[in-house]
């Protein structure tokens, strides 16, 4: 009966327990630098509800005034007012036509467009009302990269990152981490493009992950970490943990045997 029982302890503790294995990045041989693929390096197409920061500069600020985005022809922060939440206010929304609507310049349709692109489009709107533009400066650039992350992850929700390109690692570093029972290997991207809605899957545990391609994330992902069984089976997420639920289980058993015993 004790070898039974010991058998039992030791299979419960062995498939309760999270590996240690489903639990570390990036595992595998090192990646050689020109074997990297550059996936990635598309230039991204501007989508409904991206958040752009457009700032047009000038030697004579009067100049372009009438044609910049600000409390009181004041002008813009350069997107850096989006940190506090008045960037909201300040930057530019693509709506549901995929247009932006700029002082003076009225609605650009940028949907599907780069930032390179929109650049060059609100140049070419410029020369209609400035002759002589060669001294006027016009920069386009995404609002950061917002996703939200939801599942087994420490601090899920929505989160924006200041910077032109984020990997998923970064995105998930950001949100404190996955918790130990999240699913490495089967990270779910959920994203918008104009093919529709599209979920892929992304084994971080793998360094081929570095080839996916949604290995850096675009922006409004959602990223969803999909608890592992362990988590349902409620045993524990480590051998000790899965040991100490099993010998509380054993005991509680055990003694209602002997009082029913007794009675």
């Amino acid at each position: 009966m004790k070898k039974y029982l010991l058998l039992l302890l030791t299979l419960s503790v062995l498939f309760s327990c999270v590996p240690s294995k489903d639990l570390i990045y990036l595992q595998g041989k090192p990646i050689q630098k020109k074997e990297i693929k550059r996936i990635n390096d598309i230039p991204y197409k501007l989508q409904v509800d991206d958040m752009l920061n457009i700032d047009i500069k000038s030697n004579e600020e009067e100049l372009v005034a009438i044609f910049k985005k600000g409390s009181n022809g004041n002008v813009n922060s350069g997107g850096q007012g989006f940190v506090s939440g008045s960037g909201y206010f300040s930057d530019y929304s693509i709506d549901s036509y995929g247009n932006i609507r700029m002082p003076t310049l009225g609605e650009i349709n940028v949907l599907g467009y780069t930032t390179v692109e929109v650049r060059k489009k609100i140049e070419n709107e410029l020369k209609k009302y400035i002759k002589n533009n060669e001294d006027v400066y016009v920069s386009v650039k995404l609002s950061g990269i917002k996703y939200t992350i939801i599942g087994e992850i420490n601090s899920p929700g929505p989160r924006v990152i200041f910077q032109n390109k984020v990997s998923i690692i970064d995105a998930i570093a950001n949100s404190g981490d996955i918790t130990i029972v999240g699913n490495r290997k089967k990270v779910e991207v959920i994203r918008n493009s104009i093919h529709g809605t599209e979920k892929f899957l992304i084994d971080l545990t793998n360094i081929d992950a570095f080839y996916s391609d949604v290995f850096y994330i675009k922006p409004n992902d959602i990223i969803n970490i999909i608890p592992l069984k362990q988590k349902s089976w409620g045993t524990g997420t480590t051998g000790l943990q899965t040991f100490t639920t099993i010998i509380s289980v054993f005991t509680l058993l055990t003694s209602t045997f002997i009082l029913a015993r007794n009675i």
